[in-house]
């Protein structure tokens, strides 16, 4: 078990060494974490979803994926925000409902599922990153901004995505049985790799821009809690439920899940706090420990469960 667990933590350092340059890049270079994030959203995102979805056999179970993950995202988010009415008073209880529904699936979920399950897991890691996206860009934006934004500019703000475009064009083609060759594979797959590289260098020009780390003990624990915690219980009753009473998932499914709940908190947390002035600094910290933590316990959960 413990050659298993070295393992795992050697397959994910080299990421944890792309957030070391995108800091470097950041703090000494002056690079931009704008120019990379309208890089990733608007133009690599939209092709990875679509070669992901694409190639990705379709199936009721499968398609399901980024609705199941929708709907965790809100009812965490909605259930956090309420029980934490009494202990901050604060926009920083919104940030905290939005990083409790939230996780670095995709800059980081990804890459590590490919290192982990090889390229079979990227079609059902993408399908289920939707999820997340969709919950980012609408109810987690909304209960974020709350009393900056209105629903019409959440939705407004969904339908400006074009990774949900390329999901739908994706999802006909591939329903449609179209081919499109070996030159357009070969195209694609270099995108795969821009988004891991450009992902994991976001996280650490986003952390690059703080000046200084604020240690809230309640902050981190609250949010260490839902990501570490109530995530995982829940993925691990809906698949003891499936496996006892449906099976409607298979153990590919199961796996994807499992590590949909124990990536780190979402690097979106320190873009939403700084646009919004609300303590960036915890939230940066917040974000930072959760990704170190994750270098242990995503191994750990992986040994024992995957």
């Amino acid at each position: 078990m413990l050659i298993v667990f070295t393992t795992l933590i050697l397959k994910i350092i080299p990421l944890y060494i792309l957030i070391g340059l995108g800091y470097i890049a950041g703090r000494y270079l002056n690079a931009s974490k704008e120019t990379v994030a309208k890089l990733l959203i608007f133009i690599i995102t939209p092709i990875v979803i679509f070669h992901s979805v694409f190639t990705t056999p379709i199936a009721a179970n499968v398609l399901s994926l980024p609705i199941l993950f929708f709907i965790l995202c809100c009812f965490i988010c909605i259930v956090t925000y309420i029980l934490t009415k009494h202990i901050w008073t604060d926009a920083t209880r919104n940030i905290l409902a939005f990083t409790a529904g939230a996780g670095n699936t995709g800059y980081f979920g990804l890459p590590v599922a490919l290192a982990l399950f090889g390229t079979d897991a990227a079609g059902l890691v993408v399908l289920s990153v939707l999820g997340f996206v969709l919950y980012e860009n609408s109810l987690g934006f909304f209960i974020t901004a709350r009393g900056h934004h209105t629903v019409k500019e959440s939705i407004v703000r969904v339908l400006k995505l074009p990774t949900i475009y390329a999901f739908a064009a994706a999802l006909l083609l591939n329903m449609l049985g179209v081919k499109l060759g070996p030159i357009y594979t070969d195209f694609a797959l270099l995108f795969r790799g821009a988004y891991t590289v450009l992902g994991m260098m976001l996280i650490g020009l986003g952390l690059s821009s703080i000046k200084n780390y604020a240690f809230d003990f309640k902050f981190v624990a609250a949010s260490f809690t839902a990501k570490f915690i109530v995530w995982p219980i829940i993925i691990f009753s809906i698949i003891a439920l499936d496996k006892a009473f449906f099976g409607f998932f298979t153990e590919q499914i199961y796996k994807v899940m499992i590590l949909m709940s124990i990536v780190p908190l979402a690097a979106n947390t320190v873009a939403f706090a700084t646009e919004l002035k609300v303590h960036p600094e915890k939230a940066a910290l917040a974000v930072l420990l959760s990704t170190l933590f994750a270098l242990f316990y995503i191994p750990l959960i992986s040994v024992m469960f995957l």
